[in-house]
């Protein structure tokens, strides 16, 4: 019998699915359903059915011939990972092309699944669900950007308006300019004319959503020297992104900075997407781009979930996966939510929704570099948390988390910081030292076993001081190191601090 590794959540059942796009194909095997979803295994072919399709009508031959090759190797794929379900999913290619019906047909005896071919109303739903899916929450207009289409929606929390679809994917731009961007230009303006939703995007923000525009992304990435090769929830101001694409449309698309990064076969696309982007940008004229990894797949597995699922955090969800997996107690992750809650509300700090969420999750992932050298475990939980797959969190709220991890390990008052301190706010850079302080005086009353926090309390004392008061069964917790940990968090915070026991001994720190 073979069983799953520990590393994985054992009440997952994993299932997969197959999209199948005008320019690329790809398997995603998923851990299985759940609100913050996890990739078990990836692979893609950039088959190119949709090319040629404008003069054509039918589906690129070889393409197809290809595709029914992979097409094998997926369904094998699948079933060698254990996937229960299996969802096949096309889109504009196979939906338009005269031989579109022959193709699903012969794809689907491959797969021996059905295929949903979907309208383009259904696409730019489930990219809608996508976004929604991956930002807490999202407010702006969505935009995913495909080999044969392009589908814009609006967005504000979990109501979604009215979708389009446009014939604008790189692939079929590409074929109706005939090679020429100036051409594309023109075409885009006057298919996204009617996209009068854009509009009503005044002043939001625009969700980039496919390959083509996560690929400029990177580009900017490199440009820009940007400090965090994470690409969910990477923001561009309105400004930057439209220097940035003239650069991309102007110059020689191979002597780009970074291109070696983006795949032979996508790079011709690049200032097509780029094209597409400043056309809409023109027309709706957003407040930023901000780029999401989630789209159509993760917007049909959205789908599938109930509304309790749905309604849950995505961040706070992922991280208490983690903390599942790696941390010696997740209990203990809990009682820190708790009482870094109470802690907070001791000392007077007030907190946003967003700050109240992120600290929650930088609680659950405190622990999950024990397993590392005490000396690299401060490095090591900042790279696993910088570098994690979390949805619903931004680039600083991601760096307030990053440096959570690094603080507690390694003492708030370390200098040496990586250059995702960048990242942070000046706010959640002292936040980040806070709870660090905190955690780091809990850890040494709790050894990071469940059962303690419940029964330790702040109370106030003479002139603004507080006093952490152990019961008096937990006397012998009592010490000189969380005393000196308490010392810390004073001159952190500002605050008179005291050690003390009921009924007992105590320590005044400053």
């Amino acid at each position: 019998m073979i069983s799953t590794s520990q590393g994985r959540l054992q009440d997952r059942r994993p299932l997969s699915i197959i999209d199948i796009g005008s320019n690329s194909i790809r398997l995603v095997v998923y851990e299985g359903l759940a609100r913050s979803p996890t990739l078990l295994f990836n692979e893609k072919m950039l088959a190119g059915l949709g090319r040629g399709i404008v003069s054509t009508g039918k589906l690129d031959p070889e393409a197809v011939t290809r595709s029914m090759e992979e097409f094998r190797r997926f369904r094998a794929l699948s079933n060698q990972a254990g996937a229960e379900h299996m969802y096949v999913l096309a889109t504009a290619a196979a939906r338009e092309a005269v031989n579109g019906p022959d193709f699903i047909h012969r794809a689907e005896d491959v797969l021996k699944t059905e295929i949903r071919v979907l309208s383009g109303r259904q696409e730019a739903h489930y990219s809608a669900l996508g976004v929604i899916c991956g930002f807490h929450p999202a407010n702006g207009v969505a935009g995913d950007l495909g080999g044969g289409s392009l589908e814009l929606i609006d967005i504000n929390g979990e109501a979604i308006g009215d979708g389009i679809t446009l014939p604008l994917g790189g692939l079929r731009l590409q074929d109706m300019a005939k090679n020429s961007l100036a051409q594309a230009a023109r075409i885009a303006r006057e298919h996204l004319a009617r996209a009068k939703l854009l509009k009503g995007g005044q002043g939001r923000a625009f969700y980039a959503v496919g390959g083509t525009w996560r690929n400029l992304a990177r580009l900017h990435m490199e440009m820009t020297n940007y400090p965090l090769g994470v690409m969910h929830h990477y923001e561009i101001s309105a400004d930057s992104a439209q220097n940035f694409l003239k650069q991309v449309t102007k110059a020689e698309i191979e002597k780009v900075r970074g291109i070696e990064g983006v795949s032979k076969n996508r790079r011709s696309l690049l200032p097509y997407g780029a094209v597409v982007l400043q056309e809409i940008m023109a027309a709706m004229q957003p407040s930023k781009i901000v780029v999401s990894a989630l789209g159509v797949r993760e917007g049909f597995l959205y789908s599938l979930l109930d509304e309790a699922e749905k309604k849950a955090d995505p961040l706070i969800s992922a991280a208490e996966e983690l903390a599942r997996l790696r941390s010696r107690s997740v209990t203990h992750a809990h009682e820190l939510v708790e009482w870094t809650g109470k802690a907070f509300a001791a000392f007077g700090i007030d907190e946003t929704e967003d700050e109240a969420r992120y600290r929650q999750a930088a609680c659950l992932l405190a622990d999950i570099g024990w397993r590392a050298h005490p000396e690299y475990r401060g490095k090591q939980s900042l790279n696993i948390i910088a570098h994690a797959s979390f949805i619903g969190v931004d680039h600083p709220g991601r760096a307030f988390l990053a440096l959570v991890g690094l603080f507690r390990h390694e003492g708030v008052f370390n200098e040496a910081v990586p250059e995702i301190r960048g990242l942070a706010t000046p706010r959640y850079l002292e936040r980040a030292r806070t709870l660090a302080a905190m955690l780091r005086v809990v850890y040494l009353l709790t050894a990071a076993m469940p059962g303690v926090m419940p029964r330790l309390k702040w109370e106030p004392r003479p002139n603004g001081g507080l006093a952490l008061v152990l019961p008096a069964a937990l006397a012998d917790l009592y010490g000189e190191r969380p005393a000196g940990r308490l010392a810390q968090l004073a001159r952190v915070t500002g605050r008179r601090l005291v050690l003390a026991v009921e009924g007992g001994p105590s320590v005044s720190v400053k």
